[in-house]
């Protein structure tokens, strides 16, 4: 399991969070806008590829009407990406290269691109199995 202070600091939040359940409960009340667009950019390869991701996690209409905190459903999203892309950087230790993986097709995600599974939850817990048999050296 990765450390939720790796999480927090994708997040942007790691001053509120040392414990899964410090993590659950920012979630529960709500993201801001600024963890959207720090967990976008630590992911996305170029500033085009990060605006296409912000409106996947968050609709271009909701973004511009949020002033405050985020829906739980769309901090949801944030974190669930934000949780897959500490796997990757733990995995490859190295933040470049996980966003390069990230963004590369994989066959064992059905030609897909990891960051493109992870917008589900059953889809970041596939890409975080192929991120632990890497990880442990298992064939993937």
């Amino acid at each position: 399991m990765i450390a939720p202070g790796a999480i927090a600091d994708i997040l942007g939040i790691q001053d509120e969070v040392r414990t899964v359940a410090d993590l659950d409960g920012a979630v529960s009340r709500g993201l801001s806008k600024q963890s959207v667009v720090r967990v976008v950019s630590r992911i996305a390869l170029n500033e085009k590829g990060a605006r296409a991701l912000r409106d996947q996690v968050v609709p271009s209409a909701t973004w511009k009407r949020t002033k405050g905190r985020l829906s739980v459903h769309v901090s949801e999203r944030a974190e669930r990406l934000a949780r897959v892309m500490a796997a990757a950087e733990y995995t490859w230790d190295d933040a470049d290269r996980a966003r390069i993986w990230m963004n590369a097709p994989h066959s064992e995600l059905g030609g897909r691109t990891p960051l493109a599974a992870a917008t589900t939850e059953l889809g970041a817990r596939t890409v975080e199995t192929v991120l632990d048999k890497l990880f442990y050296g298992l064939p993937v």
